[in-house]
This record gives C-alpha cells, sequence and structure tokens, in this order.
C-alpha cells in the first residue's frame, strides 16, 4: 500500500499531489510537463517534498513535520526510466545482478532465473548494452529493478523512447510483473492506449494538481478535453464475446452493441479497455445496414461542443459509458438530430489497434 500526499515548488510551478494504490497499477496521466515525473522522483527520494508524507505498506518514508527522509538507496522502491539507464561499463548479467545487491538476503523472494525467464532475457546475459536494441534495454532495466525485490515499482514513461512494435512487446511484460510478481506499480505517461491497457485507477495531472482520480473508462476521455482533435478520444469498458474463427475476429460486447476487433483476446467474459478515437466513429439515425462498418453502439445524444466547423458529439451509451464523435457541424445538421434524441456510433474495426487493447 502506497500513501502519498506532497507538495513541492519549483521555480513558478506548484506541485500538490495526493493519492494511495494497494495494488495493481496506477497510472499518473497528463501533459509533458504535468507534474508527473517529479512526483515520481518525490515517492523514490529522488528529490524532497516542501510539504508531506510517502508511506510504504506502513513505513514512513518521508513526513516532513516528523523531519522523516528516507534515502532512496533504503526505500526498497525500484525506478525504471524510458532511457533505461543501464551501466555501459557492466554486461547485461552484471547489471541485472546490481539491482539484487539492494535487496536484504532474508527478502529475495524473485529469484533471478524467474525474473530473466519472464522477461525473456536469458539469450542476451552476455551481451553489453551497447550492444542492445531499445526493447531489450528496457526489459533488462525493468529486470535490475525487479532483482532488487522492492515494494514498489516507479515506472517513468518506459515506452516513451521506443517505436510501436517495441511498445506492443514491452506492455504484455508489464502485466505480467502486475499479475504475477503482484508488486505495486505506479506507471507514469502521456499515452492514453497505454494507460487505458495497463492501469486499474488513473491519477490525472494538470499544471501540478490532481484533477481527476478514478476508473480509466470514467476519467480518461476528459483528460484531454481542450487538445486537438486527433487527440480526443473515448475508453470503453467491453467484455470478450463470441470468436470468428474463420475471419480471425473477436467480438467485444457492451450493452449498447457490439463491435469486433481482430485477434484474439481472451476468453469469453473477460474485461477489456478499448480506444476509441473521436475521427473513427460514424454517426447514424438508423442501424447500419449495407455498409461495411459491422460495429455500432446506441446511445443518445448528450451534448454537442462545437468546434469552428467541426463539432464532438457527446454519445451516452445505452447501459453505460460516453462515446465521442468527431465530425463537422453540417453534417450534424443535415442528421437532424437533437440532445436526447437516439443515435448509433458506428466503429471501424480496422480503425481500431488491437495492440493496444488490454484491461487491469
Amino acid at each position: 500500500m502506497i500513501d502519498v500526499d506532497v507538495a513541492r515548488q519549483v521555480g513558478g510551478f506548484n506541485l500538490k499531489v495526493a493519492f494511495s494504490n494497494a495494488d495493481g497499477i496506477t497510472a499518473l496521466f497528463g501533459r509533458s510537463g504535468s507534474g508527473k515525473s517529479l512526483t515520481i522522483g518525490l515517492i523514490g527520494g529522488l528529490d524532497r517534498p516542501d510539504r508531506g508524507r510517502v508511506i510504504l505498506d506502513g513505513r514512513t518514508l518521508v513526513d516532513t513535520q516528523k523531519r522523516i527522509f528516507v534515502p532512496a538507496y533504503r526505500r526498497r522502491i525500484g525506478i525504471v526510466f524510458q532511457d533505461s539507464r543501464l551501466f555501459p561499463h557492466l554486461g547485461v548479467r552484471q547489471n541485472l545482478l546490481f539491482g539484487r545487491w539492494f535487496a536484504p538476503r532474508a527478502a529475495r523472494a524473485i529469484s533471478f532465473d524467474g525474473v530473466v525467464g519472464t522477461l525473456g532475457i536469458g539469450h542476451l546475459l552476455g551481451r553489453a548494452p551497447a550492444k542492445l536494441s531499445g526493447g531489450e534495454r528496457q526489459r533488462v532495466a525493468i529486470g535490475r529493478a525487479l532483482l532488487s525485490c522492492p515494494k514498489l515499482l516507479l515506472l517513468d514513461e518506459p515506452l516513451a523512447a521506443l517505436d510501436a512494435q517495441r511498445r506492443s512487446e514491452i506492455l504484455p511484460l508489464i502485466e505480467r510483473l502486475r499479475d504475477e510478481f503482484k508488486i505495486p506499480i505506479v506507471y507514469v505517461s502521456h499515452d492514453i492506449e497505454e494507460v487505458s491497457r495497463l492501469a486499474s485507477r488513473v491519477v490525472v495531472l494538470e499544471r501540478g494538481q490532481v484533477v481527476a482520480i478514478g476508473d480509466p473508462a470514467e476519467v480518461l476521455p476528459m483528460a484531454f478535453a481542450e487538445d486537438a482533435r486527433t487527440e480526443r478520444a473515448s475508453v470503453l469498458a467491453m467484455r470478450v464475446g463470441a470468436r470468428d474463427e474463420a475471419y480471425g475476429l473477436t467480438e467485444l460486447v457492451h450493452p449498447a452493441g457490439a463491435i469486433w476487433l481482430a485477434g484474439a483476446h481472451g476468453a469469453p467474459g473477460t474485461r477489456l479497455y478499448v480506444v476509441v478515437k473521436a475521427t473513427d466513429v460514424t454517426l447514424s439515425t438508423v442501424p447500419p445496414e449495407g455498409l461495411s462498418i459491422q460495429g455500432a453502439l446506441k446511445g443518445r445524444l448528450a451534448e454537442v461542443e462545437a468546434l469552428g466547423p467541426l463539432a464532438v458529439a457527446h454519445i451516452s451509451l445505452d447501459g453505460d459509458g460516453t462515446l465521442l464523435a468527431m465530425t463537422t457541424r453540417r453534417a450534424l445538421d443535415r442528421l437532424g438530430v437533437k440532445p436526447g434524441q437516439a443515435i448509433f456510433a458506428l466503429v471501424k474495426t480496422a480503425a481500431l489497434d488491437e495492440r493496444f487493447v488490454g484491461g487491469a
């Protein structure tokens, strides 16, 4: 259990963050410069807060009133940064064993072989960091942090420097860390797809302040409400339905209807979060017929947000959730739909990136 309530002023920037995390992954989410990495530094002992406390599993690491400040190397916290920060003069095996030195002998419950097997880095043990790809370096950095047998893992944008292919390789590994090692994780990111796949709880930061805390589907769609149309997206909580083996598709079911996703995605009933970009949603006043689009979710038009010639339609889905659809004001006027009226949101399977669909 991690309990954080800290404040820090750096120049004209004022940070004030409070949240708790019992297990799983808590994501610190927000734009660049919102205070995510500064918060990680305060938790990990890389910086001191001006005021506040950090408590990990009942042990006080920081309490400014009581003048308690446990140094970073004694906190039992593993940290992974986006640039891996491996020791260039040490091989992969030596980098991994370096993390082991910080684990008390009595607390070494995580085995070297277990970490190497889980991360799939056994073939890299004899290499130097300079001979590794970006994704391989991040695997080794995660392994080094795990072998310190931490009480908490801090992952500070660990995928930011990787391309989409490498990200899709590392994401399942982070899920395995969450599910197999049962170590609480605080995960920093400004990527809505990463956070929706990994986190069970999201803390949204803006200009150093917490503006929302909650389930990914509830808080993520509003996090970029003022951004350009390419940033607007919805996060839907859905469950795995039927599997169409002939076409390699998986049905995702919602009380408002169903959409189809490429690939296999868990057993029937598995809960998943799906990111749907507002620009990938088409609106209709009637169910889809004679169209290539097969995914349709029914709801009612809740409100229309004007953005010059464009508009964002907020669809209150039957059952639960809100879906955003980007269109033109002209198109909405031609549909003739008004707030409160029934409407169908059509989602193309090809528009959904199945690599980043998952659920905590």
